[in-house]
């Protein structure tokens, strides 16, 4: 199937798929008029590639665990590939880093929110 008919089908744009396989996720084949061709597996992993991106993981790190995730009962499931459990548990540790880092700056925004004269409490 050609890019459009992917696009349709998973409902990312042409330009993200593009993205996708400059990153090393996707891999169509070239004909020879130089038209990109995706295979129906494409689809799944556009999906996959999705609900890894959600989870936080950047591009880099899903090129290395994509081949290592698969669909159970509709689920993305990890398998047991090498260094699988070290990327996602580094991609936590980086993910709880940030929403640690956002908290405080939320609390320092509340205290000077707080000291702000003339506002009301809950403003």
């Amino acid at each position: 199937m050609r890019i459009g008919a992917l696009a349709r089908k998973t409902g990312v744009s042409e330009r993200l798929l593009r993205y996708y396989e400059e990153q090393g996720l996707l891999r169509p084949v070239r004909l020879a008029n130089g038209y990109r061709e995706y295979a129906e597996s494409d689809i799944v992993a556009v999906s996959h590639i999705r609900s890894l991106l959600a989870a936080g993981l950047s591009s880099t790190v899903i090129a290395q665990v994509l081949h290592c995730v698969h669909d159970v009962g509709g689920r993305l499931t990890p398998s047991p590939c090498p260094g699988m459990v070290d990327h996602l548990e580094r991609e936590r540790a980086r993910i709880a880093e940030a929403i640690a880092r956002l908290g405080a700056a939320q609390h320092s925004l509340d205290n000077l929110l707080a000291a702000m004269p003339g506002r009301s409490a809950g403003a």
